[in-house]
């Protein structure tokens, strides 16, 4: 048996992905965790509640719903986190982890007139057939769409490599519809977009996956190289609603700014399971350029490991709002006949000065308020993990446990109303700005 362990948000957040493969079978066969008469005796009770579920209950029950529920139910008192993963949902999981699945290259929303293409991703399938911004999918495979949920959508355009499928489109001003039978093949989720603000390098990780960190590099060298490499005058991170992912890109991307020194420690119940990361000489990427990462309330896991790090290290300016706050470490394990796996809760994290931002979340160097637009006024915030039923207390600070970050989550898409990015801008360019910096030396834009 094999454990896979993850950091993960939950299902508020998003999922997050693995850093690491090891023996799992420790958990089941230790002594230490061998069960007391009592809980023999527990369990003989849920043994005699099922029995009188399966004989008595009103209507005939689906006996493998009924296991999976109580299940969920036991692991539901431990935290918000823990839960068991049905063989779908740990496909699903993996594919997140993986950053890629068979399909088409399409990225697609709902609205009143259907199934309607945002945009073709760049050298896919969907793009080489033709997809343009703007179409509507109204069939798959003959089959109309009308009245299905996007995601059941989504999941019939995915499939195996090298499959056919045929897609119904209605395109402005085409009176015809159009077909058109695309092959399914490998398509990479790219986490990573970025641009140039003038003479600063901009940069935003959307998700850890297992391309994260190699993104990353390759649109800081582009970027750097656009720009010329004497000529940038700072980087911006933008790490804003990212739910985190896996630990191991957390621990790339953070050394892709630093040269040294640990980035993160993990915990668990037992003295001999914590684990410490360091920073690999000659890892930064930017030769020590000025830096402002940008956090939010969405910002959590592997996010706040890179925000806390660089923050400790005095690397990096953090603004923007107080992130998630979530700061322990998830282990998927494949268990049961079919395909599923539990995860469960198995250390906190601490960020490199030995603080634990759980129940927390990181304080930014700079607060930098969103004005949302005026249809998300008042949804536009989250409560962060101290908000969620059951979650972990700080075990530095008794009182965290009671505070709510109510951090703003909301990012605008139009980036010339985004103000943090705009300030950010603004302070590696030199230029003089209303608000000032904090008294905190660690707030100072480092060089």
């Amino acid at each position: 048996m094999r454990k896979l362990s993850l950091l993960l948000v939950g299902a508020l957040m998003g999922s997050a992905v693995a850093f690491g493969v090891t023996d799992g079978a420790k958990y089941l066969s230790n002594p230490a965790f061998a069960a007391s008469p009592d809980t023999y005796r527990q369990l003989m009770l849920f043994g005699d509640v099922l029995d009188r579920i399966r004989t008595d209950y009103v209507e005939q029950p689906d006996e493998d719903k009924l296991i999976e529920a109580a299940i969920n139910g036991m692991l539901s008192s431990l935290d918000p986190h823990s839960e068991y993963m049905n063989p779908k949902s740990y496909k699903e999981m993996q594919t997140t982890t993986r950053g890629e699945f068979g399909g088409l290259g399409i990225e697609v929303t709902m609205d009143d007139a259907g199934v309607k293409v945002v945009s073709p991703i760049d050298d896919t399938p969907a793009a080489r057939a033709g997809i343009r911004a703007g179409d509507i999918i109204t069939a798959l495979d003959g089959n109309s769409v009308q009245g299905q949920q996007l995601n059941d959508i989504v999941d019939k355009m995915k499939g195996p490599v090298n499959t056919d499928i045929n897609l119904t489109i209605k395109r402005p001003g085409v009176a015809d519809p159009i077909a058109m039978k695309i092959t399914r093949a490998i398509i990479q989720i790219n986490p990573v977009k970025w641009h140039l603000e003038g003479d600063v390098g901009y940069v935003k990780l959307s998700q850890f996956n297992e391309h994260a960190y190699d993104k990353m590099k390759e649109a800081i060298q582009k970027a750097s190289a656009q720009i010329g490499p004497d000529k940038v005058k700072g980087w911006i991170l933008d790490l804003r609603n990212d739910p985190g992912g896996l630990l191991d890109q957390a621990i790339q991307v953070a050394n892709g700014f630093l040269d040294k020194g640990e980035i993160v420690s993990t915990r668990g119940r037992n003295a001999d399971e914590s684990q410490r990361f360091t920073a690999r000489p000659g890892g930064d990427l930017t030769n020590g350029k000025p830096l402002i990462v940008l956090i939010n309330g969405g910002s959590a896991s592997s996010s706040e490991i890179v925000a806390g790090a660089l923050q400790d290290h005095r690397r990096a300016t953090i603004m923007g709002t107080r992130s998630f706050g979530k700061a322990s470490v998830q282990t998927i394990i494949p268990i049961g006949p079919n395909g599923g796996a539990l995860r469960l809760t198995t250390a906190r994290y601490y960020t490199p000065s030995g603080r634990s931002i759980q129940a927390k979340g990181i304080e930014p160097d700079i607060e930098v308020l969103q004005d949302p637009p005026p249809e998300l006024k008042g949804k536009d915030d989250t409560k962060g993990e101290a908000s969620l039923k059951g979650h972990l207390a700080n075990p530095l600070d008794a009182a965290a446990a009671d505070e709510k970050t109510g951090s703003q989550a909301y990012v605008p898409p139009d980036e010339k109303d985004d103000k943090a990015l705009a300030y950010a801008v603004d302070l590696l360019k030199g230029v003089k700005v209303n608000a000032a910096f904090p008294a905190n030396p660690k707030s100072a834009i480092p060089n």
